[in-house]
């Protein structure tokens, strides 16, 4: 990356005067804001979304975020199945 505007993400010269100590980083997830899809394992959810979407399920007591609308349905099928790898 050069050290022009152009070439910036943030249209700076540089990076090394942003001091981001004592900063939060705005674009992070908490750790226990998010959820792995038990269907596309790998899938990272942010539970919040999920849930205002509509994605997840109760199960047991535990409740399964997911990934897309198609894990819901697949999730349904076999419950069991997916909690064991979750």
């Amino acid at each position: 990356m050069s050290d022009t505007s152009a070439g910036s993400c943030c249209s700076h010269n540089s990076h090394a005067h942003v001091d981001a100590e004592g900063r939060k980083d705005l674009l992070a997830s908490q750790a226990e804001d998010l959820a792995e899809c038990p269907v596309m394992t790998g899938s990272t959810v942010v539970k919040a979304d999920a849930e205002a979407a509509g994605l997840f399920r109760d199960f047991e007591g535990t409740r399964y975020y997911f990934c897309c609308a198609a894990c819901g349905p697949l999730f349904d099928a076999d419950p069991a199945k997916y909690a064991a790898a979750a």
